[in-house]
């Protein structure tokens, strides 16, 4: 079925099969992937009177199940308790970069990335304007990477190209020939700059493009200031593996059962006439509220109602479609009516460790290889820029210096694992197996400690 819907959209020959790919499973996500099928899921018959099937028809009841899994994912990895803190041997540099990250908004912009990513893959642009430093998620389907042949973990060029329609050119304020025409736009970020080039009618060979050197910048960083961020381990050099890709069939059996179950339960409202009477050859038999079925049988009639228990059985059906789907993608599969008494946070995660796992990856990927790189790049633009952070100008950064994250329990403890994790911990100290700052560090997140250096000082002023 998703083979069969995947045909009726729209492509373009022009563009890469990438670009198709992911443009389905964006589909997928925002809900918009049965706009290519031409009737409702109410239309029985079209204009000549005949049939339509139902692969042609839109499901009625739409159950986002892929897009729950990946916000429930994404709110484990950086929801408003799960964000990463950074950790650094200068507490300055921590300091500074923790206000970055608190002026960026970086905590809503990397859960808008982790939601665009989930798809494959997504980037986070780096922009310094007036020494202020601004961060935004770009969906990459339309965007080709080029690595270092020396580093083939840093970009050494991104192009971003597509097709736009002369009208949207001239409200940006292009001046085109055609308006009604359509044409390419491209513009590229490499180590020194950002260029823009004038959009040209799609059909005609250009040659080289022509720079647009009004809207062309020139960053001099040294790097281009972007962060590659691949989703799952998997997928191809570009692009990760998708986080609901295996879910995406059950999804839409789900979809269309659910959307039979409700046409159900109207047509239970509204029985179908049996009509029993010599039937004509070219009688054409189809099951709907609003026919009647004619057969041969000395004339009778009767109302033909449809029982209840389809509809449950369709319910249970639909149960395990999504009990199989969950499991599939190690989605969320706890039942919150089985939940009697509040659970500690260690029973939280053996319940949710389909989610942990998939979180957990997440982890490395939007994390040690999207925060810890976006905050690196920040401090190599600290040294050739003025950076002002919270209103206040900073100076150099410590470009050599070794970031690292601390990422905070999966769930909150509770009152009584709070208790045993205190006393562990003063046991350990008292021993002198762990430093006083390190058992600081162990009590922050529970305590609501933001700066564990400044908590060292006020501790040992109170001595």
């Amino acid at each position: 079925m998703f083979e069969t819907i995947c045909d009726g959209l729209p492509g373009d020959p022009d563009m890469p099969a990438r670009v198709a790919r992911l443009a389905i499973l964006n589909r997928v996500l925002d809900g918009s992937i049965y706009d290519g099928l031409p009737y409702q899921f109410h239309q029985e018959r079209n204009g000549a009177g005949e049939y339509i099937p139902l692969r042609l028809r839109k499901p009625s009841i739409r159950y986002g199940l892929c897009r729950t899994v990946v916000e429930d994912s994404v709110s484990l990895l950086f929801s408003a308790g799960h964000f990463p803190s950074l950790d650094a041997q200068d507490p300055t540099l921590v300091r500074v970069l923790a206000d970055v990250v608190t002026e960026t908004g970086l905590n809503e912009v990397m859960i808008d990335a982790a939601i665009r990513g989930s798809v494959g893959s997504v980037v986070l642009l780096m922009r310094i304007l007036s020494g202020r430093v601004f961060v935004t998620a770009l969906d990459t389907i339309h965007l080709t990477p080029e690595w270092s042949n020396d580093a083939p973990d840093e970009l050494y060029r991104v192009t971003e190209k597509f097709k736009v329609s002369g009208r949207d050119l001239v409200a940006q304020g292009y001046k085109v020939s055609d308006p009604g025409a359509v044409y390419w736009f491209q513009r590229v970020w490499d180590k020194l700059a950002e260029t823009w080039y004038l959009p040209w009618e799609v059909g005609q060979m250009p040659g080289l493009p022509m720079v647009d050197e009004d809207r062309t910048i020139i960053h001099g960083l040294g790097f281009v200031p972007m962060v590659w961020i691949r989703n799952l381990p998997g997928g191809d050099g570009i692009d990760g593996a998708c986080t609901f890709r295996r879910a995406i069939e059950t999804n839409i059996e789900i979809d269309y059962q659910l959307s039979q179950a409700g046409r159900g339960l109207k047509y239970s409202s509204d029985p179908t006439l049996l009509i029993k009477e010599p039937a004509t050859s070219d009688s054409e038999i189809i099951k709907g509220a609003g026919n009647a079925l004619v057969v041969s049988e000395k004339g009778d009639a009767r109302l033909l109602e449809i029982g209840g228990t389809a509809c449950d059985a369709v319910i249970s059906y639909v149960r395990v479609l999504r009990e199989f789907a969950l499991e599939s993608v190690h989605g969320n599969r706890a039942s919150p009516e089985k939940l009697a008494v509040a659970q500690s946070g260690r029973a939280m995660e053996m319940m949710n460790q389909g989610m942990i796992w998939l979180a957990d990856n997440l982890r490395i990927s939007y994390g040690e290889r999207g925060v810890l790189r976006l905050m690196r790049m920040i401090v190599a633009a600290s040294t050739i820029f003025p950076l002002r952070v919270l209103g206040c100008e900073i100076g150099p950064l410590d470009a050599n210096a070794r970031l690292k994250l601390r990422w905070p329990r999966w769930y909150p403890l509770s009152p009584d694992d709070r208790l045993k994790e205190a006393q562990a911990v003063a046991v350990l100290s008292q021993a002198g197996q762990i430093s006083q700052r390190s058992a600081v560090k162990i009590l922050a997140e529970a305590n609501d400690i933001f700066d564990v250096e400044r908590e060292i000082e006020q501790i040992d002023g109170d001595d």
